[in-house]
């Protein structure tokens, strides 16, 4: 794979509370933990990788469309804005690269309104439910998915 690949990775609202947010449901790992295990398995495939959060959706939608022509694969996890954001759909659709989607928690387990996702239908992929191995998986699966485009 060429180290030419660049993946965004992107966290929606409240995810920069992590390890202090619920971690009876999110864990004890806080977003700076997550990214550092990212920067870590991202360089094992040669991979650049832009971590970037945000709490406001036009931000969010924003950075989406910053990355047309810049970045290779996208992961998201868009927290709360999965579940009500066609915004942020509407900008996935538009990228024109892989897009993973990711969650700590699994959201099927959780409350109703937390089952429909914006995201799972523009998503190549969606990895829930194993905590920060969520990211590292979705890491994994754009190296793997990057790897058959070359």
């Amino acid at each position: 794979m060429s180290a030419a690949h660049s993946v965004l990775i992107l966290t929606g609202p409240n995810l920069n509370l992590l390890g202090q947010r619920e971690p009876s449901i999110y864990g004890t790992a806080t977003l700076a933990d997550i990214e550092a295990g990212c920067h870590e398995r991202a360089t094992r495939y040669g991979l650049s990788m832009t971590f970037k959060q945000s709490n406001h959706e036009g931000e969010l939608v924003e950075m989406i469309q910053q990355a047309i022509n810049t970045h290779d694969a996208i992961i998201i996890n868009g927290g709360a804005y999965t579940h009500t954001s066609v915004a942020i759909h509407d900008a996935l659709r538009m990228v024109g690269v892989p897009i993973l989607e990711v969650h700590l928690s699994n959201p099927h387990q959780r409350e109703e309104f937390r089952h429909q996702s914006f995201i799972t239908p523009v998503a190549t992929g969606l990895i829930c439910g194993l905590g920060q191995d969520s990211y590292l998986l979705a890491i994994d699966a754009v190296a793997s998915l990057l790897n058959k485009e070359v």
